[in-house]
């Protein structure tokens, strides 16, 4: 059988090749009948799927996402740092900080007076689901950066869907900070992306204490991820602004980053051991309180010795509550070989689509043991990293195609195929077992 460190090797191979699909996918036209469109994907757009579905029965997820956006290209400048063979990515970095930076001059007041022309061209039948002129009068200015998501040609979306999301700037910032500290950018392409981080850390400053949707976007209210994430970015952010001798800029952004972790704490179920991943608006407890959110945003964290990072042991606490619930909700985590973790989702009775395991969930998990390990000692963080990879293993198939979803029963592959996200995960929770390891090189 081959050794998991070959597979892991292997595949990663086959997730850059997939993942890079999904960025500036300028060959592929995707046709909305309904909604009278036809989109061209600009230069720098980076769709959730390359896939051009159509809810047949798989989801259309060819738009660019301001979150997923960001984690992609994140994979990216790792996939760059190493040199990884096939990897044009300071080309590609380039492209997405240029369609990033158009995108802040776009304005839904424009579309909303030219409603006239496009909206008859809508089928009657997908009238329904276009948002309403009043709500794209809204979209301007700061409003740009929390719509979620645009076309892949850099549009607005004319759909209704959940708005505003405040994580997407704070992972565009981080993204940002981390390819212009690592790769070797000229000088216009560093000027454009100081212009575009000084507006997110704008926005992580000036929004974190507003309600929005969280990163599933379902529910309304204050969440772990975005809160977390903010905190980051500020705090990375301030480190920036030091550098360039603005220290008043530095202090701001350093004090709102303490003032949301502060608030983090408070997330802390200490009668039920883990963290919460939301404080909704209207004041209702959610049943969503447990969700592997908690442990995707405490990846984003460069300190792993931080509160809310790697080696915070209420973040373990939570992957242990996690474990317990999924080993139990899922029959494919039923009777598992002892090699294997369990397969992790999203939250106790989700019912998208299969409502089953996630990739970038497990793979998470497995990530959040390696950077908790660093690079000596702790052989049984891991080995338990190994185990959630084993289980990721078995339920991708051998092509190394990789969905959002795996099914909770059969363990088949369901929702969005190619997701860039599942690739991106993979991408770096190899890197974070290599570092964990003490190698830079293969597996």
């Amino acid at each position: 059988m081959e050794t998991l460190a070959a597979w892991i090797e292997r595949q990663q191979a086959h997730a850059a090749r997939q993942m890079l699909r999904s960025i500036s996918p300028v060959g592929i036209v995707k046709a909305r009948p309904g909604f009278g469109q036809v989109i061209r994907p600009a230069p720098g757009a980076v769709v959730a799927s390359p896939v051009p579905a159509s809810y047949d029965p798989d989801p259309d997820y060819f738009f660019h996402w301001y979150r997923d956006s960001a984690i992609v290209i994140d994979a990216l400048r790792l996939l760059h740092a190493d040199g990884h063979p096939g990897v044009d990515g300071l080309r590609l970095f380039g492209e997405f900080v240029r369609f990033n930076a158009a995108l802040s001059g776009l304005d839904g007041r424009q579309l909303a007076a030219a409603s006239g022309e496009w909206r008859p061209r809508v089928a009657a039948d997908f009238v329904q689901y276009l948002r309403p002129d009043a709500e794209l009068e809204g979209v301007h200015d700061d409003a740009v950066a929390a719509d979620t998501r645009v076309n892949a040609d850099g549009t607005l979306d004319i759909s209704n869907w959940a708005r505003p999301q405040n994580d997407g700037p704070a992972l565009r910032a981080l993204t940002l900070l981390r390819w212009m500290r690592g790769a070797s950018l000229d000088a216009p392409l560093q000027a454009m992306c100081a212009g575009l981080l000084r507006a997110d850390l704008r926005f992580a400053r000036s929004h974190w204490r507003l309600p929005c949707y969280d990163i599933w976007e379902e529910e309304r209210g204050l969440h772990y991820f975005t809160l977390r994430v903010a905190a980051q970015a500020l705090e990375e952010g301030a480190g920036w602004l030091d550098e360039r001798a603005e220290p008043a800029e530095a202090r701001g952004c350093r004090a709102e980053s303490r003032a949301i972790l502060a608030t983090l704490d408070g997330y802390w179920r200490s009668d039920r051991g883990y963290y919460r991943s939301r404080v909704l608006e209207s004041g209702e407890p959610s049943a969503k309180e447990l969700d592997i959110a908690v442990i995707l945003a405490a990846l984003q964290a460069a300190d792993d010795d931080a509160a809310h990072s790697a080696r915070d042991a209420r973040i373990h606490a939570t992957l242990d509550a996690l474990d317990r619930l999924f080993e139990a909700d899922y029959p494919i985590n039923h009777g598992r070989p002892a090699a294997r973790g369990p397969a992790l989702g999203r939250y106790h009775g989700d019912r998208y689509y299969s409502g089953g395991a996630y990739y970038f969930s497990t793979l998470a998990a497995a990530e959040l043991c390696f950077r908790a390990a660093g690079g000596g000692g702790h052989d049984a963080l891991r080995a338990r990293g190994d185990r959630y990879l084993e289980t990721v293993r078995a339920f991708i198939p051998a092509n190394g195609d990789m969905s959002e979803q795996f099914d909770q029963r059969t363990g088949k592959q369901t929702s969005a195929k190619h997701l860039a996200w599942s690739y991106a995960a993979f991408i770096s929770c190899a890197a974070a077992r290599r570092a964990a390891l003490g190698r830079r090189d293969g597996a």
